[in-house]
């Protein structure tokens, strides 16, 4: 298992962090996904590799910008 931090912009409240976490997990080898709204970090938990333009296309997605790793 894998476990990458992503800084991830305009996040206010639990459905922002519901959208991404939705979004996220669609995407093949997720295994699982944390937000903390606090300071904007989302962490993926994948079984392999996922490509960061994948991960930030499913970001945008959910209507939000991923800044980069955090």
């Amino acid at each position: 298992m894998t476990a990458i931090a992503y800084t991830v912009t305009g996040m206010a409240c639990e459905h922002c962090a519901r959208s991404v976490t939705e979004e996220l997990e669609r995407l093949p080898e997720v295994a699982s996904v944390t937000v903390d709204l606090a300071d904007g970090r989302v962490t993926v938990v994948s079984e392999g590799a996922l490509a960061d333009g994948a991960v930030r296309e499913a970001v945008a997605e959910a209507g939000y910008e991923l800044v980069g790793r955090a």
